[in-house]
């Protein structure tokens, strides 16, 4: 057992030591900082964004295999990001006010994209005679963002286009 810890600590030793440690922190070069908030390529709200924008531009040319691969990619995206987000602004409660409340409209923004992700798929299985599988996607939209939203009540609007239910919400605008 000594032996085991000895050559532990002997291998940490010789990892530390031949290990090319900078004498003075730099500031990393500008192309690597903040890689997660570029507009392309990034893992933020301007991911989903620019996802979404490719799933209508596959639509308009037809592409509908490559649309649905776009919305549903913008979905997945967005999920993680509200996980991320919801995380996040959790752990800070009651430590800084800034960061949940940051954490919050950044999540309230991928929340309304996540509802386009989902109207657009939907509106493109529809297309596809696939009905039974969008009520679950306008579900999640009612869900999400409530039938006193555009979204939400864009939604509520497809269920009854589809006959999934009969009644219509009162309370929508038009």
């Amino acid at each position: 057992m000594r032996y085991s810890v000895s050559m532990t600590a002997l291998a940490l030793l010789v990892g530390l030591a031949s290990s090319s440690v900078p004498s003075e922190a730099k500031e990393p070069p500008s192309s690597n900082y903040k890689v997660l908030a570029r507009r392309k390529g990034g893992f933020n709200v301007s991911t989903v964004e620019n996802l979404i924008k490719k799933g209508d531009e596959s639509v308009s040319k037809g592409d509908f295999v490559r649309a649905k691969k776009h919305f549903d990619e913008a979905r997945d995206v967005s999920k993680q990001l509200l996980s991320f987000y919801r995380n996040l602004s959790g752990s800070f409660r009651g430590l800084d006010a800034r960061i949940p409340r940051e954490m919050d409209e950044k999540g309230r923004k991928t929340l309304e994209l996540l509802s386009n992700a989902n109207l657009r798929l939907a509106a493109l299985l529809r297309r596809q005679n696939q009905p039974e599988v969008a009520v679950p996607l306008l579900v999640e939209v009612v869900r999400l963002m409530t039938p006193a939203k555009p979204e939400g009540q864009k939604a509520y609007q497809g269920l009854i286009e589809l006959g999934f239910v009969d009644t219509p919400y009162a309370g929508a605008q038009r």
